[in-house]
C-alpha cells in the first residue's frame, strides 16, 4: 500500500515539475518579448533571466530526486 502512495507523490512531483517548466518558459519568453517592445533596461530583463534559471535549477534538482527515489524503490 505504500508503494502505491509513494507512486502517486512522485508522480504528483513530476507533474509539478512539469508546469514549472510549462510556466517558467512562457512567463521568460512573454517577459523578453515585453521587454524589447518597451524597451526596458537590460539590467531588468536580466532578473526574468535569473528567475528563469532558477526556477529551471529547481526543476533540474526535484526531477533527479524523483530519478533516483523511483531506481531505489525498483532495487
Amino acid at each position: 500500500m505504500s508503494n502505491r502512495s509513494d507512486e502517486m507523490q512522485l508522480a504528483r512531483k513530476g507533474r509539478t515539475v512539469g508546469v514549472v517548466i510549462a510556466v517558467t518558459m512562457l512567463v521568460w519568453m512573454g517577459a523578453q518579448w515585453v521587454g524589447s517592445q518597451m524597451d526596458w533596461p537590460v539590467r531588468f530583463v536580466f532578473l526574468f533571466d535569473l528567475a528563469a534559471i532558477a526556477a529551471l535549477f529547481w526543476a533540474l534538482v526535484v526531477t533527479m530526486q524523483i530519478w533516483r527515489a523511483r531506481r531505489d524503490n525498483r532495487g
